[in-house]
């Protein structure tokens, strides 16, 4: 269904009631409602979900239902229900649902059952499955953002939203990029550094940025040829990229700055991941840390791999 800007939203935008700070620690009800009315509308209703003709609903919910119940160990995801009533079952979950993360693992869930199964040829006998599953998609993502919900599904997974401006010009590009031929590892690495943070795991989400932030540059590497050993810290492989001209001479000194960001946000690369305990009291990480360093990384991968595309290529590229 076409998205339809009333009267009170324009109003609202015409006083100034948007901004762009987000909140991750509620669900509003009438957001619930819409993603329901989203699922219903891609994915069948009852009567599709009950119609012995139309078994891919069935499969597509109760896919849905069982992959939740399995993961938190439960026989049904809200106590009021049946069972062998998964379709509502996922209806109540949805719409009453308190954790935060819990309703986010749903959506997560639904939007990825959308991309990749309901979007199918032929679903449901629809000749425009694709069309009306990318719209769908299109829709999720606009009812969190007009509800202010910080959070948006890219990439088969949702992501945390801090800041609008620097999701869409950084994280987003990232995304894409890491997307592309011999960045996989990077693209892992960066997906699950967003996957702690929204866990509040920031310490984890430090690890994964760095990572990330190397397995891009050893990408970089292999398909430029540049001589590199597995072991090289994030250290040896930005020298590698500075004496090949990765970056131009005249932002070498910059980039040494946005070197020393990612190198500092936990000591070192060897006391993130191994070997050394912290000692007798934990270390925390702040969460605006945590943030501010996958936006950086977000925007350093960005630099990184639109440098590389700059570079002439002098041979076919594997």
């Amino acid at each position: 269904m076409a998205i339809t800007k009333l009267y009170s939203e324009r109003q609202k935008e015409l006083r100034g009631e948007d901004t762009d700070v987000y909140v991750y620690d509620k669900v509003p009800d009438a957001l619930r409602n819409q993603i329901w009315m989203i699922v219903e509308e891609n994915l069948g209703d009852r009567n599709s979900y009950y119609n012995r003709h139309q078994q891919d609903v069935s499969a597509a919910y109760d896919y849905i239902v069982d992959t939740l119940r399995r993961e938190y160990g439960v026989f049904e995801l809200s106590p009021t229900m049946s069972t062998a009533d998964k379709f509502n079952d996922l209806r109540s979950f949805l719409l009453k649902e308190p954790s935060v993360d819990k309703f986010i693992d749903a959506v997560e869930i639904i939007a990825h059952i959308i991309d990749s199964f309901t979007s199918q040829f032929n679903y449901r006998g629809l000749m425009d499955a694709r069309e009306k599953s990318n719209a769908a998609i299109a829709e999720i993502n606009h009812r969190f953002k007009r509800a202010m919900i910080g959070f948006e599904y890219v990439g088969n997974e949702v992501v945390r939203i801090d800041s609008e401006f620097v999701h869409v010009e950084a994280v987003k590009p990232a995304l894409v990029i890491l997307r592309g031929r011999g960045y996989s590892g990077a693209q892992q690495e960066f997906l699950s550094a967003f996957e702690h943070y929204r866990h509040g795991r920031a310490k984890e989400a430090l690890v994964d940025c760095l990572k990330s932030f190397e397995s891009t540059m050893k990408a970089i590497c292999e398909k430029r040829g540049w001589i590199f050993s597995p072991k090289s810290t994030a250290k040896d492989l930005i020298q590698i990229c500075l004496e090949n001209e990765l970056v131009p001479k005249y932002w070498q000194q910059h980039f040494s700055c946005l070197r020393a960001g990612l190198e500092s946000g936990i000591p070192t690369a060897r006391n993130r991941t191994s070997g050394h305990g912290q000692g007798v009291q934990p270390t925390e990480v702040p969460e605006e840390i945590a943030s501010y360093m996958l936006h950086m990384t977000a925007s350093t991968i960005l630099f990184l791999a639109r440098s590389e595309e700059r570079i002439p290529s002098t041979e076919t590229l594997a």
